[in-house]
């Protein structure tokens, strides 16, 4: 096992204009970025428990976790090798208000999500997935 590996999720939420929810990360990494919500598995979580956990606690949403869209690999700090999953997942409740790690959340067109500044290969890896919104 890889000591350096850590397991992350995110989430890919749409609303029913198919506009993208994304959050302003408030730390480090990526700090002041745009991203999807999503972090760290924790230990004893599966992937979709992490879904649901880190969007509710970023976002205020609660959502139900979807298929798994794709995997990405990030080198984090440290040696660190962040492995990325991301899941489809649909708000069923709550209120979009940003907290925890997140800045701001909000959702956003395809038009708006271009001119955000996103995290590293944020845009390039949604377009490869036809993920971006709209």
């Amino acid at each position: 096992m890889d000591a350096h590996r850590v397991d992350c999720v995110g989430a890919l939420v749409y609303d029913d204009q198919h506009r993208l929810l994304v959050v302003r990360r408030a730390n480090e990494p990526g700090r002041g970025l745009w991203s999807i919500p999503g972090g760290r598995v924790e230990p004893g979580e599966d992937d979709p428990a992490a879904v649901a956990r880190e969007v509710a606690e970023e976002t205020g949403l609660t959502v139900e976790v979807g298929a798994l869209v794709g995997e990405v690999e990030r080198d984090g700090p440290k040696g660190a090798l962040y492995v990325i999953r991301d899941y489809e997942a649909t708000a069923v409740g709550g209120s979009l208000t940003p907290g925890d790690d997140a800045s701001d959340a909000k959702f956003v067109t395809r038009a708006e999500f271009l001119t955000l500044p996103t995290t590293t290969l944020l845009t390039s890896t949604l377009e490869q997935w036809n993920a971006l919104p709209g």
